[in-house]
């Protein structure tokens, strides 16, 4: 009996000690308002978490809280297994873009582990910014609306991101990040609001989202590894990139990547693979897209090894990243243009081991044309239009 009783407590214990521990930031002094900046509130809600030496929860509830400036969570020293935002309100930036427009992220969390963003909508009101960029002026770069730094063991679930000054979801050296069911809109023509954004970063899951904005849905960028991508639509955008690459002379190089059943609608580019005509040793190796719809889409597969905007910085240079093992299989679906696969490698390091498979292409009803320049790998099955390589 006794040692019956002791089962008990300890089990009673355990239940104590792991139970979620809740903060609402309205306790702390967050007003739904819209006008009130609610900055300080979320900072001491994350603070009682980081301390919490159980899993703790912020909860945001329904209404709207402006965060007038850059805000940064940080997991040193943080004592809680977990911790989960629970958001079912929307936080708001200022209508002024010089407000958050000079930092390099809005919304910044930086060393965490283990944690989750459910729900919510981000609103970082970036038209004034994309207005004053489309004038001329002089403007600030633009601030990244999420941005996780060196951080492990991240959810980012059913989260909505609008209008963004730059990038609106941005992980730079992380591992171990699940990004599901998320919504990114931004207009066609706002310009660098690149969708969801991938630097130095591993084990890297993107489900079930859809992307409209006025770059790239999702960017891969150098030093990326074992990035899933899967049942993604995106549209309007410059489609799902790998690159830039080869920008800096010494750079890392991706590899292990897959993409599948994704959908493309009107937007410039489908698959892409990009790289600077510079001096570089990056590489691309290991990439399998997959079951890929197109739906007038400028250029529906495309590897760029000789990106060179404008002609700046790299005049009559070739790419140093080495391109190898890439493979389309089942794309279609119709191209906005005549040349809807095109291969265009570099001289000075050719592609190697392309494979195309089953991919239809179309263009006005009819069969599109390929353009391979330094490209070499294979193809088989149905093949519109016909392989180049």
């Amino acid at each position: 009996m006794v040692i019956k009783h002791i089962m008990v407590l300890l089990f009673l214990v355990f239940r104590l000690s792991s139970a979620t521990v809740t903060y609402n930031v309205q306790i702390f002094g967050a007003k739904p308002d819209g006008r009130s900046d609610s900055k300080n509130a979320f900072l001491k809600a994350w603070s009682l978490s980081c301390n919490s030496t159980s899993p703790a929860s912020i909860y945001v509830p329904a209404g709207r809280y402006l965060i007038a400036s850059a805000l940064t969570f940080s997991g040193q020293g943080c004592k809680s297994r977990a911790i989960t935002f629970n958001i079912a309100g929307t936080l708001v930036a200022p209508s002024s873009y010089n407000a958050i427009g000079n930092a390099l992220v809005w919304i910044k969390f930086y060393i965490v582990k283990n944690v989750t963003i459910n729900g919510g909508t981000l609103d970082a009101q970036g038209s004034s910014l994309w207005a004053c960029k489309t004038s001329g002026k002089a403007c600030p770069k633009g601030s990244t609306t999420l941005g996780f730094y060196h951080s492990q063991n991240i959810v980012i679930s059913k989260l909505r991101s609008l209008n963004s000054q730059m990038f609106h979801m941005l992980l730079y050296s992380c591992k171990n990040a699940k990004i599901q069911g998320v919504s990114i809109v931004a207009p066609g023509l706002s310009p660098n609001t690149d969708g969801i954004h991938l630097t130095y970063s591993t084990g890297i899951t993107i489900l079930s989202s859809k992307i409209s904005t006025g770059d790239d849905c999702v960017s891969i960028g150098p030093g990326n590894s074992n990035i899933w991508i899967e049942k993604v639509v995106c549209g309007p955008g410059h489609g799902i990139s790998i690159g830039s690459l080869g920008w800096e002379r010494e750079e890392p190089g991706v590899q292990n990547v897959t993409v599948k059943t994704t959908t493309f609608v009107g937007t410039t580019n489908g698959l892409r693979i990009k790289a600077w005509a510079r001096s570089s040793n990056g590489f691309v190796n290991g990439v399998y897209f997959k079951g890929a719809t197109m739906m007038n889409v400028k250029f529906p597969i495309i590897i760029d090894g000789k990106y060179c905007p404008n002609n700046n910085n790299c005049p009559n240079e070739a790419s140093g990243v080495k391109i190898s093992n890439v493979m389309y299989e089942n794309v279609h679906g119709t191209s906005a243009t005549r040349v809807a696969v095109k291969f265009d490698c570099s001289k000075g390091n050719p592609c190697r081991g392309i494979v195309l498979k089953d991919v239809d292409l179309k263009f006005g009803g009819q069969p599109a044309n390929s353009s391979c320049s330094y490209a070499a790998g294979t193809a088989s099955g149905l093949l519109r239009p016909t392989s180049c390589l």
